[in-house]
């Protein structure tokens, strides 16, 4: 429902009183800094690999210009598809009963991009971190594989929780339990109830809490008991937020607001948990002594298994004066640790010896991050690995090592989304992240590695330079397309697949006389199972029609209407299109329409223009079509070449 002028007008009222009074955060603030500017004009152009870049400096997406737009309303008006979509999965907001949600649907510039908007509208949409709270909801209730490390006891009741959520998410905790990190049981006071405890913990799991729901039937006094007990509770754990939290609110963008702020506030917490626990304790050993580490299972950050990444390259320059590096650095030079640096422990440790005055050959390392089995459970495969009977499931004194086929980078990247659900990474290593997530199967990790390689893996030009090319190459190219498209194959994921095919169409010519290329459409018509001789090549229809979509916007940069003016001038009100003026050219003086004729002499006198087969062309718009025509058949010969009818 749209709506009118005056609900639009009541609603600002009404939202800029909410707004004044602090009860309401403003969804669009005013931003004037020159990187949210230069934001909004890659949202106009449709530069999706500067967007990329800025969403990852942090900029605020659901901010507005002075001229009171957002960048969602820029790349609506505009039409620039793959930047909303982009914006809508990075949280951008597009509510229709707000005015800027209202604007951004209104001026969507056609049906495809309005149906997008409403797919991601709020009534229909989730949070982003809901995963990650969905996920840690869970483990208060899965019985199985077993995970946690600690009971509270209430005089009537039993929880089974964990450590490192109970540290990350209450000082209270987090004071105790470094304290006597060995504890797995807690009495509280009988005088709490079970009820107020109840609703503490699944606060401190991110559930969503409701004062309604943990009294629901309970009498006048019961209630009260209630309350007081979450009083108690609240200060005792040191939870700031508790009460403000279970309150009902019955409007539904102040629940929203209250909601992600709660997220945001928890998945901070754990971040800072992760960091400050699990990536600073992780350790660097020689890979030929990973056998020989011993991490005892009591340990001070609670955890419960060691997942290995070994490095590659064995190989360093020499230097006189070399320095460890800092995880190397944090370590004393002892053999064997004992309770000097927490869970450091029986962890053998030993100096790297110069083999070459010149160049040496250093140990090949292995990282060990710690880790907490109930986070990882968010992995089907470590689910199913902790739920079998395998060695990695059984609880031994000391932690058991997995080793993951990943590099260390990567593999803090898949925890680093595991805990806190951000993906931050370069697009060198996006590849890896992309197969290691599908091996791993997380789903939303290898969704975010593709939306990195299709945003960014452009070259070293923008994406709006990039897509109008006239045969000239990228300084330095960012990925290997054939990687990419085979990768796209190899992990189902569409995305890549469509972005490998308009990456080399939009380049066609640096590609079509390879032999690697030639390879690459074979593997694409032999995906085909029980392919018939008439049967299509994927990757040729899709080169073909981003081709088509390349010199279409060609011509339409060129000022097609004001050239089919002065065509039409010049034969009489004969309208010529481009391919037909190559026609004419073609079939001679004689069978020229109306004595239209291409003047040669006057077009190189006035800078004639080469094309890809070296022909003259009088002018840009020629040469495109010219060009468009050369790479049809280019693409023609080669299917011919390999025997393909496609």
């Amino acid at each position: 429902m749209v709506l009118n002028k005056h609900q639009i007008e009541a609603a600002l009222v009404t939202e800029a009183q909410a707004i004044s009074s602090g009860k309401l955060k403003e969804d669009n603030p005013l931003d004037l800094s020159d990187n949210f500017r230069v934001f909004c004009e890659a949202c106009r152009r449709g530069d999706l690999k500067v967007c990329q870049e800025l969403i990852s400096a942090g900029v605020n997406i659901n901010a507005r210009d002075k001229f009171d737009y957002t960048p969602l309303i820029l790349a609506s008006l505009c039409g620039h598809y793959e930047v909303i979509r982009l914006l809508l999965e990075h949280g951008a907001l597009c509510e229709r009963d707000t005015f800027q949600g209202e604007r951004c649907l209104y001026n969507a510039l056609n049906d495809r991009i309005r149906n997008l908007l409403l797919s991601y509208d709020y009534a229909k949409s989730t949070n982003p971190l809901q995963p990650l709270a969905a996920h840690l909801t869970s483990l208060l209730s899965r019985p199985s594989p077993k995970t946690s490390d600690i009971t509270l006891v209430t005089y009537d009741q039993s929880f089974h929780l964990h450590k490192f959520v109970l540290a990350a998410r209450s000082p209270y905790f987090a004071k105790k339990l470094a304290a006597a990190p060995d504890t797995t049981s807690w009495k509280l006071s009988q005088l709490v109830p079970a009820e107020s405890l109840g609703v503490a913990l699944q606060y401190l799991y991110l559930s969503e809490v409701s004062l309604r729901s943990a009294t629901f039937g309970l009498s006048d006094e019961d209630e009260r008991i209630v309350l007081e007990g979450l009083d108690k509770i609240s200060r005792q754990l040191e939870i700031e937020r508790l009460f403000e939290s279970v309150m009902e609110v019955s409007d539904r963008r102040m629940l929203r607001q209250r909601r992600a702020e709660e997220l945001d506030r928890g998945r901070n917490q754990l971040e800072a948990w992760f960091k400050g626990n699990i990536v600073k304790n992780r350790i660097v050993v020689d890979t030929d002594k990973v056998g020989n580490v011993q991490w005892d299972r009591e340990n001070s950050i609670f955890a419960d298994i060691l997942l290995r990444a070994d490095e590659d390259d064995p190989y360093e320059p020499f230097s006189a004066d070399v320095s460890p590096g800092p995880s190397e650095s944090s370590t004393p030079p002892q053999t064997h640790i004992r309770n000097a640096l927490g869970p450091l422990n029986g962890i053998p440790v030993g100096p790297i010896k110069s083999r070459s005055p010149s160049r040496r050959r250093r140990s090949r390392k292995s990282i060990l991050y710690p880790a907490h089995r109930a986070m990882l459970l968010r992995s089907e495969y470590f689910l199913a690995m902790f739920s079998s009977s395998f060695r990695e499931a059984q609880e031994t004194q000391t932690l058991q090592i997995v080793k993951l086929d990943c590099s260390p980078a990567v593999l803090e990247t898949v925890l680093t989304f595991l805990y806190t659900e951000r993906a931050d990474f370069g697009l060198d290593i996006a590849i890896d992240v992309l197969f290691t997530a599908d091996q791993l199967f997380i789903e939303k990790l290898k969704h975010r590695a593709a939306i990195i390689i299709s945003a960014l893996g452009n070259g070293s030009t923008s994406t709006v330079e990039s897509d109008n090319p006239r045969g000239e190459t990228d300084a330095e190219e960012a990925v290997d397309i054939y990687e990419v498209i085979r990768a796209g194959w190899d992990t189902r994921v569409q995305r890549l697949e469509e972005f490998g095919a308009r990456y080399i169409a939009y380049r066609l010519e640096n590609y079509i006389d390879e032999p690697e290329f030639a390879g690459l459409v074979q593997e694409s018509a032999k995906r085909v199972k029980g392919r018939q001789e008439t049967d299509t090549v994927e990757l040729v229809d899709d080169i073909r029609y981003y081709l088509s979509e390349r010199f279409r916007l060609r011509f339409e940069d060129s000022g097609l209407d004001e050239m089919m003016d002065e065509a039409t001038q010049g034969t009489g009100g004969v309208v010529v299109s481009p391919m037909e003026e190559l026609e004419i050219r073609d079939k001679g003086p004689e069978k020229q329409k109306d004595g239209f004729a291409f003047d040669i002499e006057t077009q190189l006198a006035a800078g004639a223009i080469r094309t890809l087969n070296g022909e003259i062309a009088g002018d840009e718009f020629m040469q495109d079509a010219i060009n468009y025509q050369t790479l049809l058949g280019k693409i023609d010969h080669l299917l011919e070449t390999l025997s393909l009818d496609a």
